[in-house]
């Protein structure tokens, strides 16, 4: 459900941005435009995150904000290097290419970043957000205590 709740959140960001860049990107240089809104959608997309997606119970904190602008920066060299990608391969590539070709890449960084906000910035209960995994011991027993004594295993009848 967190992650339908994800792609919702930040899907509706991510598509509101790539027609916040296209508008930005007829007055200043692309990458510029897409910096730009991809710093001020993260730090929207990170509220939300914090308030309705993961659950943290209100907005999302300054450490929150720093660790998801990691995950939003790489998500902006990826649909970077996506669009160069498009421009040398296609001499003019149209609105809808450019469009197509960004929300393609930024689905895709979307993919990676939702597991890194789950698994490190809204890790709730977790040292470092590193997941702790609970092991059960096993509980000796007559039986189990024959398999696992040495004496038992060497000199089985």
């Amino acid at each position: 459900m967190a992650f339908a709740r994800f792609v919702l959140c930040g899907g509706g960001v991510g598509v509101a941005s790539s027609f916040a860049v296209a508008a930005l990107a007829s007055r200043i240089p692309w990458a510029l435009a897409n910096a730009l809104v991809t710093a001020a959608s993260t730090l929207v997309a990170t509220d939300l995150h914090a308030r309705f997606t993961f659950g943290a119970g209100g907005r999302a904190t300054w450490r929150q904000h720093a660790q998801s602008a990691g995950s939003a920066a790489a998500a902006y060299a990826m649909t970077c290097v996506a669009m160069v990608a498009l421009h040398v391969s296609v001499q003019s590539p149209g609105a809808v290419c450019e469009q197509a070709v960004y929300l393609s890449a930024s689905a895709l960084a979307g993919v990676a970043r939702f597991a890194v906000l789950r698994l490190v910035v809204f890790a709730r209960g977790r040292s470092r957000g590193v997941a702790e995994v609970a092991v059960p011991l096993p509980v000796p027993t007559a039986r189990t205590a024959a398999l696992t004594d040495p004496k038992t295993l060497c000199h089985a009848a």
